[in-house]
Formats: C-alpha cells, structure tokens, sequence
C-alpha cells in the first residue's frame, strides 16, 4: 500500500505531462493511468510492473491526431475529433497485442537490434524535449507571428513568459539536486512531485508578490471540474466508431501495438531483473493483459498503455511486494481526479514541461551516445540515424524505426561478408599447404569472396577447406565448391581434399577425403620455411592477383 501511494505521487504528474506532450486531452493520460493500474494490475502475472501512458509513444500518438484530425472552417485542425478517431486505433492496438499473447509472441523484442532501440528511445527523448519548449518558456504566439513588427529576437523575448521560464529552469534543477548522491536520504520524496508542488506555489506566490510573473490560462493544467457523478462520468470519451473504416487508423493501430508490445517486453524484462525475488513473467501473458487495458483505454477515452520501467523502478525501490501496489496508484489517480480537480487546476504547464524535459534527457542523455560510440560503428551508426530520424517531423517514428531497422541489416551483412573462412598458410620449399576453416554459417553472401579465393589459389599447391565448424553452408557455396575441385583445380594441379562436410550436404564420396589421409600428406613435406594465418582478406593479399 505504501509502494502504491509512492507511485501514484509519481505517477500522476507525469500521467498529466505525457498528455500535454501527444497534444492529448489532459484527462486522457489520467483515464490510462487509472487502467494501466487498476485493470492491467488486475490481469497482469507481473508482481512489480506498473502500466501507465508511457513517454515512448509519444511521437505516434502526436502524428496520429495530426493525421486523422479532419480540417473545420479556417482550415485549423478538429483535433477532438481526431482524438476520437486516434482512439480507435488504441482499441486496434488492444486487439493486436490479444492475438500476439496467444500466438506466443512474447519474445517479439528479441528480433529488434538494441542499437535500433537504443536510437529510437534517444529519437522519442529528442522529441518531448523539442515538443515541450513552448510550454517551458510560456510561449504566446505562433511561430509566424514573431517576425512581423521589430526584430525577431525581440519578438521572440516578447512572446514568452518569464515566470514560466522561471519556474522550468526550478524544476530543472530539482531533477539535477536530486539526482546527485549527497540527496539519497530525501530521494524518498519523488522529484517530480516535489517540482509540481514547488512550481505550484511558486506560481501563486507570483501572483501576490510579482503579478507580472504570474501566469495563468492556458499556461495551467485545464482539467474538466465535474459538479456531481454524472458529470464525472460524462469526462469519459467514446471513440467515434467510424474511425474504424479509416485506413489510417488501422495503420497506427498496428504501430502502436509493436511499439507498445517491444516497449513492455523490454520493461518486463528490466522488472524481472531488479526483483529482489527473481520471479519470472511470461510475455505471452503479459501481452494478453496490455491487449485488455489498451482495448479499455481506448474505449473511454485514455490514451495507449505499456509498461513503464520508471514506475517500475519506483515501485521495487518502495518496497513493493505484490501486484496491490500497481492496483492502488490506480485507484488512487481515479479518487483524485474525481475529487480535487481544482487543485490539480493550479499546476503550471512549465512544472510538468520540466519533468518531461527531463525525461526527455535520460533517455537521449551524452551518456548513451558515448557507450554507443565505444560500441563500434556498426552500432553507432544505426543508433544515431534512428535517433536523428525519430526526431525529425518529416519522419516520425515508425519511417525513423524502419531506416534504423535497414541500416543495421546492412552492418550485419556486411559482418557476415568479413568472415567466410579462417584460414592456415604454411609455405614448403616444394609447395604450400593453405587450410580454410569455414566459419560457423556461411551463407551466399559468401559466395563472391570464397570464389575470388578460390580462383587465387596458387598452381601446384594443396588445400584442404575443413568445414568441422560449420553449422550451415548454403546451396550455392556447396555448389561452387564442388565444381572447382571437379574442374579448376585439375588445371592449376592443386591437390583439394574436403572435410568435416556434413551426410545432409550431399557432396559426392569421391570429392570427400578423410583426416587421416590430409595427415599423411602433410607430413610427407619438407619442414615449413614460412607460416602465417589470419582471415580471408589477409589471405587474398598473400596470394597472387
């Protein structure tokens, strides 16, 4: 119960920022926080996971109102009717993570490349950074309104409200103050419900002290205060159904299922990690139990639902020992925003544009850009073109995703192309003697090097390719192989012996030589002048052109 009420303090202004953030109704964040606790708490075989809206889908669900928003007099966006529309796709995704559970596709998360998910996070910190600048500074007016009527750098001072700028760099420094190691006996206190009280009252002080500080309107939380039951339950939006013959809407329905479905695997996994009692959670199971909430959630009007690992974590460092605590900061959001709505009324955007800020930095801090960076370019590379790709508003997530996805196939293709064989050279007065080990799989990616090899070989030498290692070998290099002993080799009077080729490759018994015979024609040599060894392309620059 303590864990609970520690993570709902958590929970619900960050249920507030991450709405804010999607360009969502605030009242929607809370709806899936209240799910994420209560429902998924209730379905989920996770004992310390804690679901919610989660900083991850961010950058979907802002292109997905904007997509499905349709244009009203003026030519300005119907973003209410888009956000009924966007739910729709939430159900979808629901729907989709239900059949992935009893299709046991709990390990989906293993086929993507951490260097793409290390980028894709980065990319989604990058975006709620960018995404929540105006509301850190208290920015008045568009962008096209600043350059008319002065300078632009005048105008863009006039435009922004210095007690919001205030209040942001005072929550920024909370974050940093109680992120260092001298504040561990006050971490009990959650920062980010520290920066919205401080921010909060802060704001009021402005208002008797230094009225021109003040901020006010649309700069402050604007939740729906209900009179009476009926007005509480009229807070929940349905989806307009119709949504569901939109093309669009199955689109981000599908997106945001594997999004949501990796992100909760890889914090189930996390969770699993940091339980003190290692108790182990299916992904099937917990696929199923993210697939009800989602289909809840998008049902009455929340926004999409994964597991989180900053509740999580907050949860296990609580002291939590059962799945109690995750139902009791849902129940706790639900009782609070029935109950104090005008009080949440009073805390200023730049507050939660802070914690989010901040949010938005841990996960695209330095920090993981060097680790990427010692991790070799084969990682950087993909890591850092997802992440600058995410960011971008011409191509969002799901494109930015799919060119990291490319890039890192071609890194591990062109691995794959470094290493067909190993090989053994040893030089004899009479001849030499060049062993190729072929690596573990040798596909026909392959196929080019280990011909040029091959052609390379030397007149009157002997080679002896041992494939005792390899676990698969592809049609075509069997193939190519095959006729190079039968043929080329004749010509040049290069004596080839093969071994280790498994029964299933089918290689005639006459091409086949066993060990003991290699042997006995080793030894028949001269003692060795020269030995060298290495991989193939050292190999190739030992061998004549």
């Amino acid at each position: 119960m303590v864990a609970g009420i520690i993570v709902f303090l958590i929970a619900l202004p960050l249920c507030l920022g991450i709405a804010q953030a999607s360009n969502a109704p605030l009242f929607s964040g809370i709806v899936a926080g209240v799910v994420g606790g209560i429902v998924i708490g209730f379905f989920s075989r996770s004992h310390l996971s804690v679901s919610g809206p989660a900083a991850g889908l961010v950058a979907i669900v802002i292109g997905a109102i904007a997509t499905l928003s349709p244009s009203v007099a003026g030519g300005e966006p119907d973003t209410l009717a888009g956000f009924r529309f966007f739910l729709c796709a939430v159900i979808i995704a629901g729907v989709i993570q239900m059949v992935l559970g009893f299709l046991k596709a709990g390990t989906i998360a293993n086929y993507f490349p951490s260097s793409v998910i290390e980028g894709m996070l980065a990319g989604i910190g990058l975006t709620i950074i960018i995404k929540q600048l105006p509301d850190a500074v208290g920015f008045n007016a568009p962008a096209g309104d600043i350059s008319g009527g002065g300078s632009w750098f005048t105008n863009f001072f006039n435009a922004i409200e210095p007690g919001a700028v205030f209040i942001t760099l005072l929550g920024l420094g909370i974050f940093i103050l109680w992120s260092g190691k001298r504040m561990k006996k006050v971490q009990i206190i959650p920062a980010g419900l520290l920066v919205v009280v401080l921010g909060t009252l802060v704001n009021m002080l402005f208002h008797y002290l230094a009225p021109s500080l003040h901020i006010g309107g649309g700069h402050l939380v604007q939740l729906p205060v209900p009179q009476n039951v009926a007005d509480f339950a009229g807070q929940f939006m349905l989806p307009d159904f119709s949504g569901f013959m939109k093309p669009e809407v199955w689109q981000f329905g599908i997106v945001i299922a594997v999004v949501a479905s990796i992100e909760t695997l890889l914090c189930i996994e996390a969770t699993d990690k940091l339980d003190p009692q290692k108790r182990y959670t299916s992904g099937d199971s917990e696929l199923k139990a993210q697939g009800i909430g989602n289909m809840i959630s998008g049902f009455i009007g929340g926004l999409p639902i994964t597991s989180v690992i900053v509740r999580s974590s907050a949860n296990i460092n609580a002291g939590a020992k059962t799945k109690l605590s995750a139902i009791t900061h849902g129940v706790l959001l639900l009782v609070c925003v029935a109950t104090i709505p005008i009080i949440l009324n009073l805390i200023p955007k730049a507050a939660l544009a802070a914690i989010l800020i901040y949010t938005g930095y841990r996960l695209c801090r330095p920090a993981v850009f060097r680790h990427m960076w010692h991790a070799g370019l084969s990682q950087f590379i993909p890591f850092a073109v997802t992440a600058v790709a995410v960011a971008l508003p011409m191509v969002g997530l799901l494109k930015g995703v799919g060119i990291g996805m490319v890039i890192s196939i071609f890194y591990i293709l062109r691995n794959n192309l470094r290493v067909p064989f190993f090989y053994k050279r040893t030089v004899y007065q009479s001849g030499e003697v060049i062993t190729l080990d072929l690596a573990q799989d040798v596909s026909f990616l392959n196929k080019a090097s280990i011909k040029n090899t091959l052609k390379r070989l030397p007149r009157n030498s002997t080679v002896i390719i041992d494939a005792s290692q390899a676990e698969f070998i592809d049609y075509d290099v069997l193939e190519l192989i095959r006729d190079f002993r039968q043929n080329q080799a004749k010509h040049k009077n290069i004596k080839m012996s093969l071994l280790g080729f498994k029964n299933l490759y089918k290689l005639p018994e006459e091409v086949l030589t066993d060990p003991e015979t290699v042997e006995e024609m080793v030894k028949r040599r001269e003692p060795p002048i020269k030995r060298s060894a290495g991989r193939y392309k050292k190999l190739l620059r030992q061998l004549p052109a």
